[in-house]
């Protein structure tokens, strides 16, 4: 394994150690594998809203972050990714109206599931782990093929 790799490998573990930590709880733990995609899709609908531009620039930007993490990671953000938008182009005209409320009840779960695990979210300390939050819930499915360890 070279240098790149190699941080980039305990980068990753890292982050997603870290972001167990305060997801110990398995109803939180619940709570965050179904929130966090309704999130993803919200936010993506609610920038596909002000411009499509807007969304594909942060779905591009996404990438660039998850490839300097982890390769497998980037590539399944990917395909998560452009399923997500498509979710956000088949919503129509009802696009803004479903993400608002997508997005506020979502939200609502994982701070309730915060609540029940008696910790802060991750991303009160550190922005990126809006980011990492999605790995997190990758993860097992990833695990399960083999795919990341």
């Amino acid at each position: 394994m070279d240098a790149l790799t190699s941080d980039s490998s305990r980068r990753i573990d890292e982050l997603l150690n870290h972001y167990a930590q305060s997801h110990q709880h398995p109803l939180n733990e619940r709570i965050h594998f179904g929130a966090i995609p309704l999130i993803m899709l919200s936010l993506i609908g609610l920038m596909f809203s002000l411009s499509s531009l807007l969304a594909y620039g942060f779905v591009l930007a996404s990438m660039v972050y998850y490839l300097r993490l982890s390769v497998p990671f980037t590539v399944a953000m990917g395909v998560w990714s452009v399923i997500l938008l498509s979710v956000v182009h088949a919503m129509g005209e009802q696009r803004l109206s479903w993400c608002v409320a997508i997005f506020v009840g979502a939200w609502i779960l994982q701070f309730i599931g915060h609540q029940i695990e008696g910790k802060k979210p991750s991303f009160f300390e550190d922005i990126q782990y809006l980011w990492v939050g999605p790995l997190f819930v990758l993860q097992p499915l990833l695990r399960k093929f083999h795919i990341v360890w």
